[in-house]
């Protein structure tokens, strides 16, 4: 199988000044899409309970609940087509695991509910089955500190579907991660969500012009529709 690309055009909310894509396309020539390989996986990161379910601190709320069930769509066609899937998940953090965390105040809520395993339990709709990797992360990226790469290449992969949140967050760090590992990286658009919009926006074009194919789910499941199980 050919390497297949999407035909969406290039992600540019309406926020981006003209300025900014004229700087990125026309005289940097970014924005090109790098297309979906011949041994695709999914990772699904960060979709865990503490950022999906409104009664925690950190949640994102209505766009997280709309991502679960978007990323519940491409997870069942994943599953048909018998792709590996992975997901990352944090834990509770304290004193020198916690970092630089406390520093900037994100990820170190004093509510109870954030600082209990049930936060970083990943929410049962997408909930893994048997044989499905977890990878258990400290820092945003789900490469660092982790074997995910040593997972990627055993079966062994060329293109990373990258789902969850946050976006400007975890979700970026971990495209950034893939891209310089050298796979080809997919964000569908539908399933990723973030706690602030502008950030999300944002990310999302700056992922498109440099790290990733940020493109509609449709063209995903379009793409997985043609992958022999």
């Amino acid at each position: 199988m050919s390497i297949v690309k999407s035909k969406a055009p290039a992600y540019i909310p309406s926020i981006i000044p003209s300025s900014d894509t004229d700087m990125f396309q026309k005289k940097g020539g970014m924005g090109m899409r790098m297309g979906f390989g011949r041994k695709p996986a999914l990772l699904n990161v960060d979709v865990t309970k503490g950022f999906v379910e409104k009664r925690f601190d950190l949640s994102c709320g209505k766009a997280g609940e709309k991502c679960v069930q978007q990323i519940l769509r491409l997870l069942q066609k994943a599953r048909r087509k018998k792709l590996p899937i992975f997901y990352s998940r944090n834990y509770p953090r304290f004193g020198a695991e916690a970092g630089r965390w406390p520093d900037k105040g994100t990820g170190s809520s004093k509510s109870t509910l954030m600082r209990t395993e049930e936060a970083h339990t990943i929410v049962p709709e997408i909930a893994p089955k048997p044989g499905e990797c977890v990878i258990t992360k400290s820092k945003p990226s789900a490469f660092f500190g982790t074997q995910l790469v040593s997972l990627l290449n055993y079966f062994p992969i060329d293109t990373l579907i990258v789902t969850g949140l946050v976006t400007s967050g975890c979700v970026r760090a971990t495209v950034v991660d893939a891209f310089s590992y050298n796979y080809r990286v997919i964000v569908p658009i539908e399933c990723v969500a973030d706690r602030g919009q502008v950030s999300h926006e944002v990310s999302l074009f700056d992922m498109d012009m440099k790290y990733a194919d940020v493109i509609p789910l449709a063209d995903v499941l379009c793409y997985l529709a043609g992958l022999r199980g």
